[in-house]
């Protein structure tokens, strides 16, 4: 038969609860010792009994594993402390922030003309002066930038002129090369016709007489 469940409760039997005492010290202590050795664990275990006797096992010093229990409740309540501080910090930071942009956006209607009727008398002249100098620097800003855009024009149309210029002068003088070589052309087309009609014939030549010249051949000639 298996071992029954038993109500966790106080035994009120003397006898009965000094028996259980002593079988589950000593079962607590074996299960202390277990954990030690099979976990690599440090541990430290202090029983009082009822009647104020002290039992204890630990795999290394009572007061060192005391001391570092002390150490690491030390150190938790620290960092629960700065924890703490971090959060009061960042809950005051947050609600600074929260402030200035509510500023910033009442700001920006007031600037367009928005949510006016809370404002005072000085409220609305200081808003208006700022108005008015926020117009005075964004004209200066644009008359700046459309001097600088002209500059970069008459600048373009000067350099555009002189490529006009360049290509006009290359046209010119394409054109007289193509004139010389047109005229070229004409005094050699002249003197292969002469030289293709014998204009000068030996019998000529040889016999010493005159030569006449029609008009065409004179104007060949000429051109020649």
């Amino acid at each position: 038969m298996g071992r029954g469940k038993i109500e966790i409760k106080r035994i009120e039997n003397t006898t009965n609860r000094q028996v259980t005492f002593c079988k589950r010290r000593n079962g607590l202590l074996k299960k202390a010792y277990e954990l030690s050795v099979l976990c690599d664990a440090e541990v430290a275990l202090i029983v009082f009994s009822s009647r104020g006797r002290l039992y204890e096992y630990s795999n290394n010093s009572i007061k060192t594993t005391i001391e570092r229990y002390k150490k690491a409740c030390s150190d938790s309540s620290a960092t629960s402390s700065v924890t703490e501080l971090n959060t009061q910090y960042y809950q005051q930071e947050s609600a600074k922030l929260r402030q200035q942009i509510q500023m910033l956006q009442n700001s920006n209607r007031h600037l367009m003309g928005d949510s006016l009727s809370a404002l005072t008398v000085k409220e609305l002249k200081q808003l208006e002066n700022r108005l008015e100098r926020g117009i005075t620097r964004i004209r200066s800003k644009k008359h700046e930038m459309l001097l600088a855009e002209i500059e970069y024009l008459q600048k373009r149309e000067i350099e555009l002129e002189n490529e006009n210029v360049c290509i006009r002068t290359k046209i010119a003088e394409v054109e007289r090369v193509q004139q010389a070589n047109m005229v070229s052309g004409q005094e050699l087309n002249a003197i292969q016709a002469l030289a293709s009609r014998n204009f000068f014939s030996p019998n000529m030549m040889e016999g010493g007489g005159a030569v006449t010249f029609s008009h065409q051949d004179k104007k060949m000639l000429h051109l020649g």
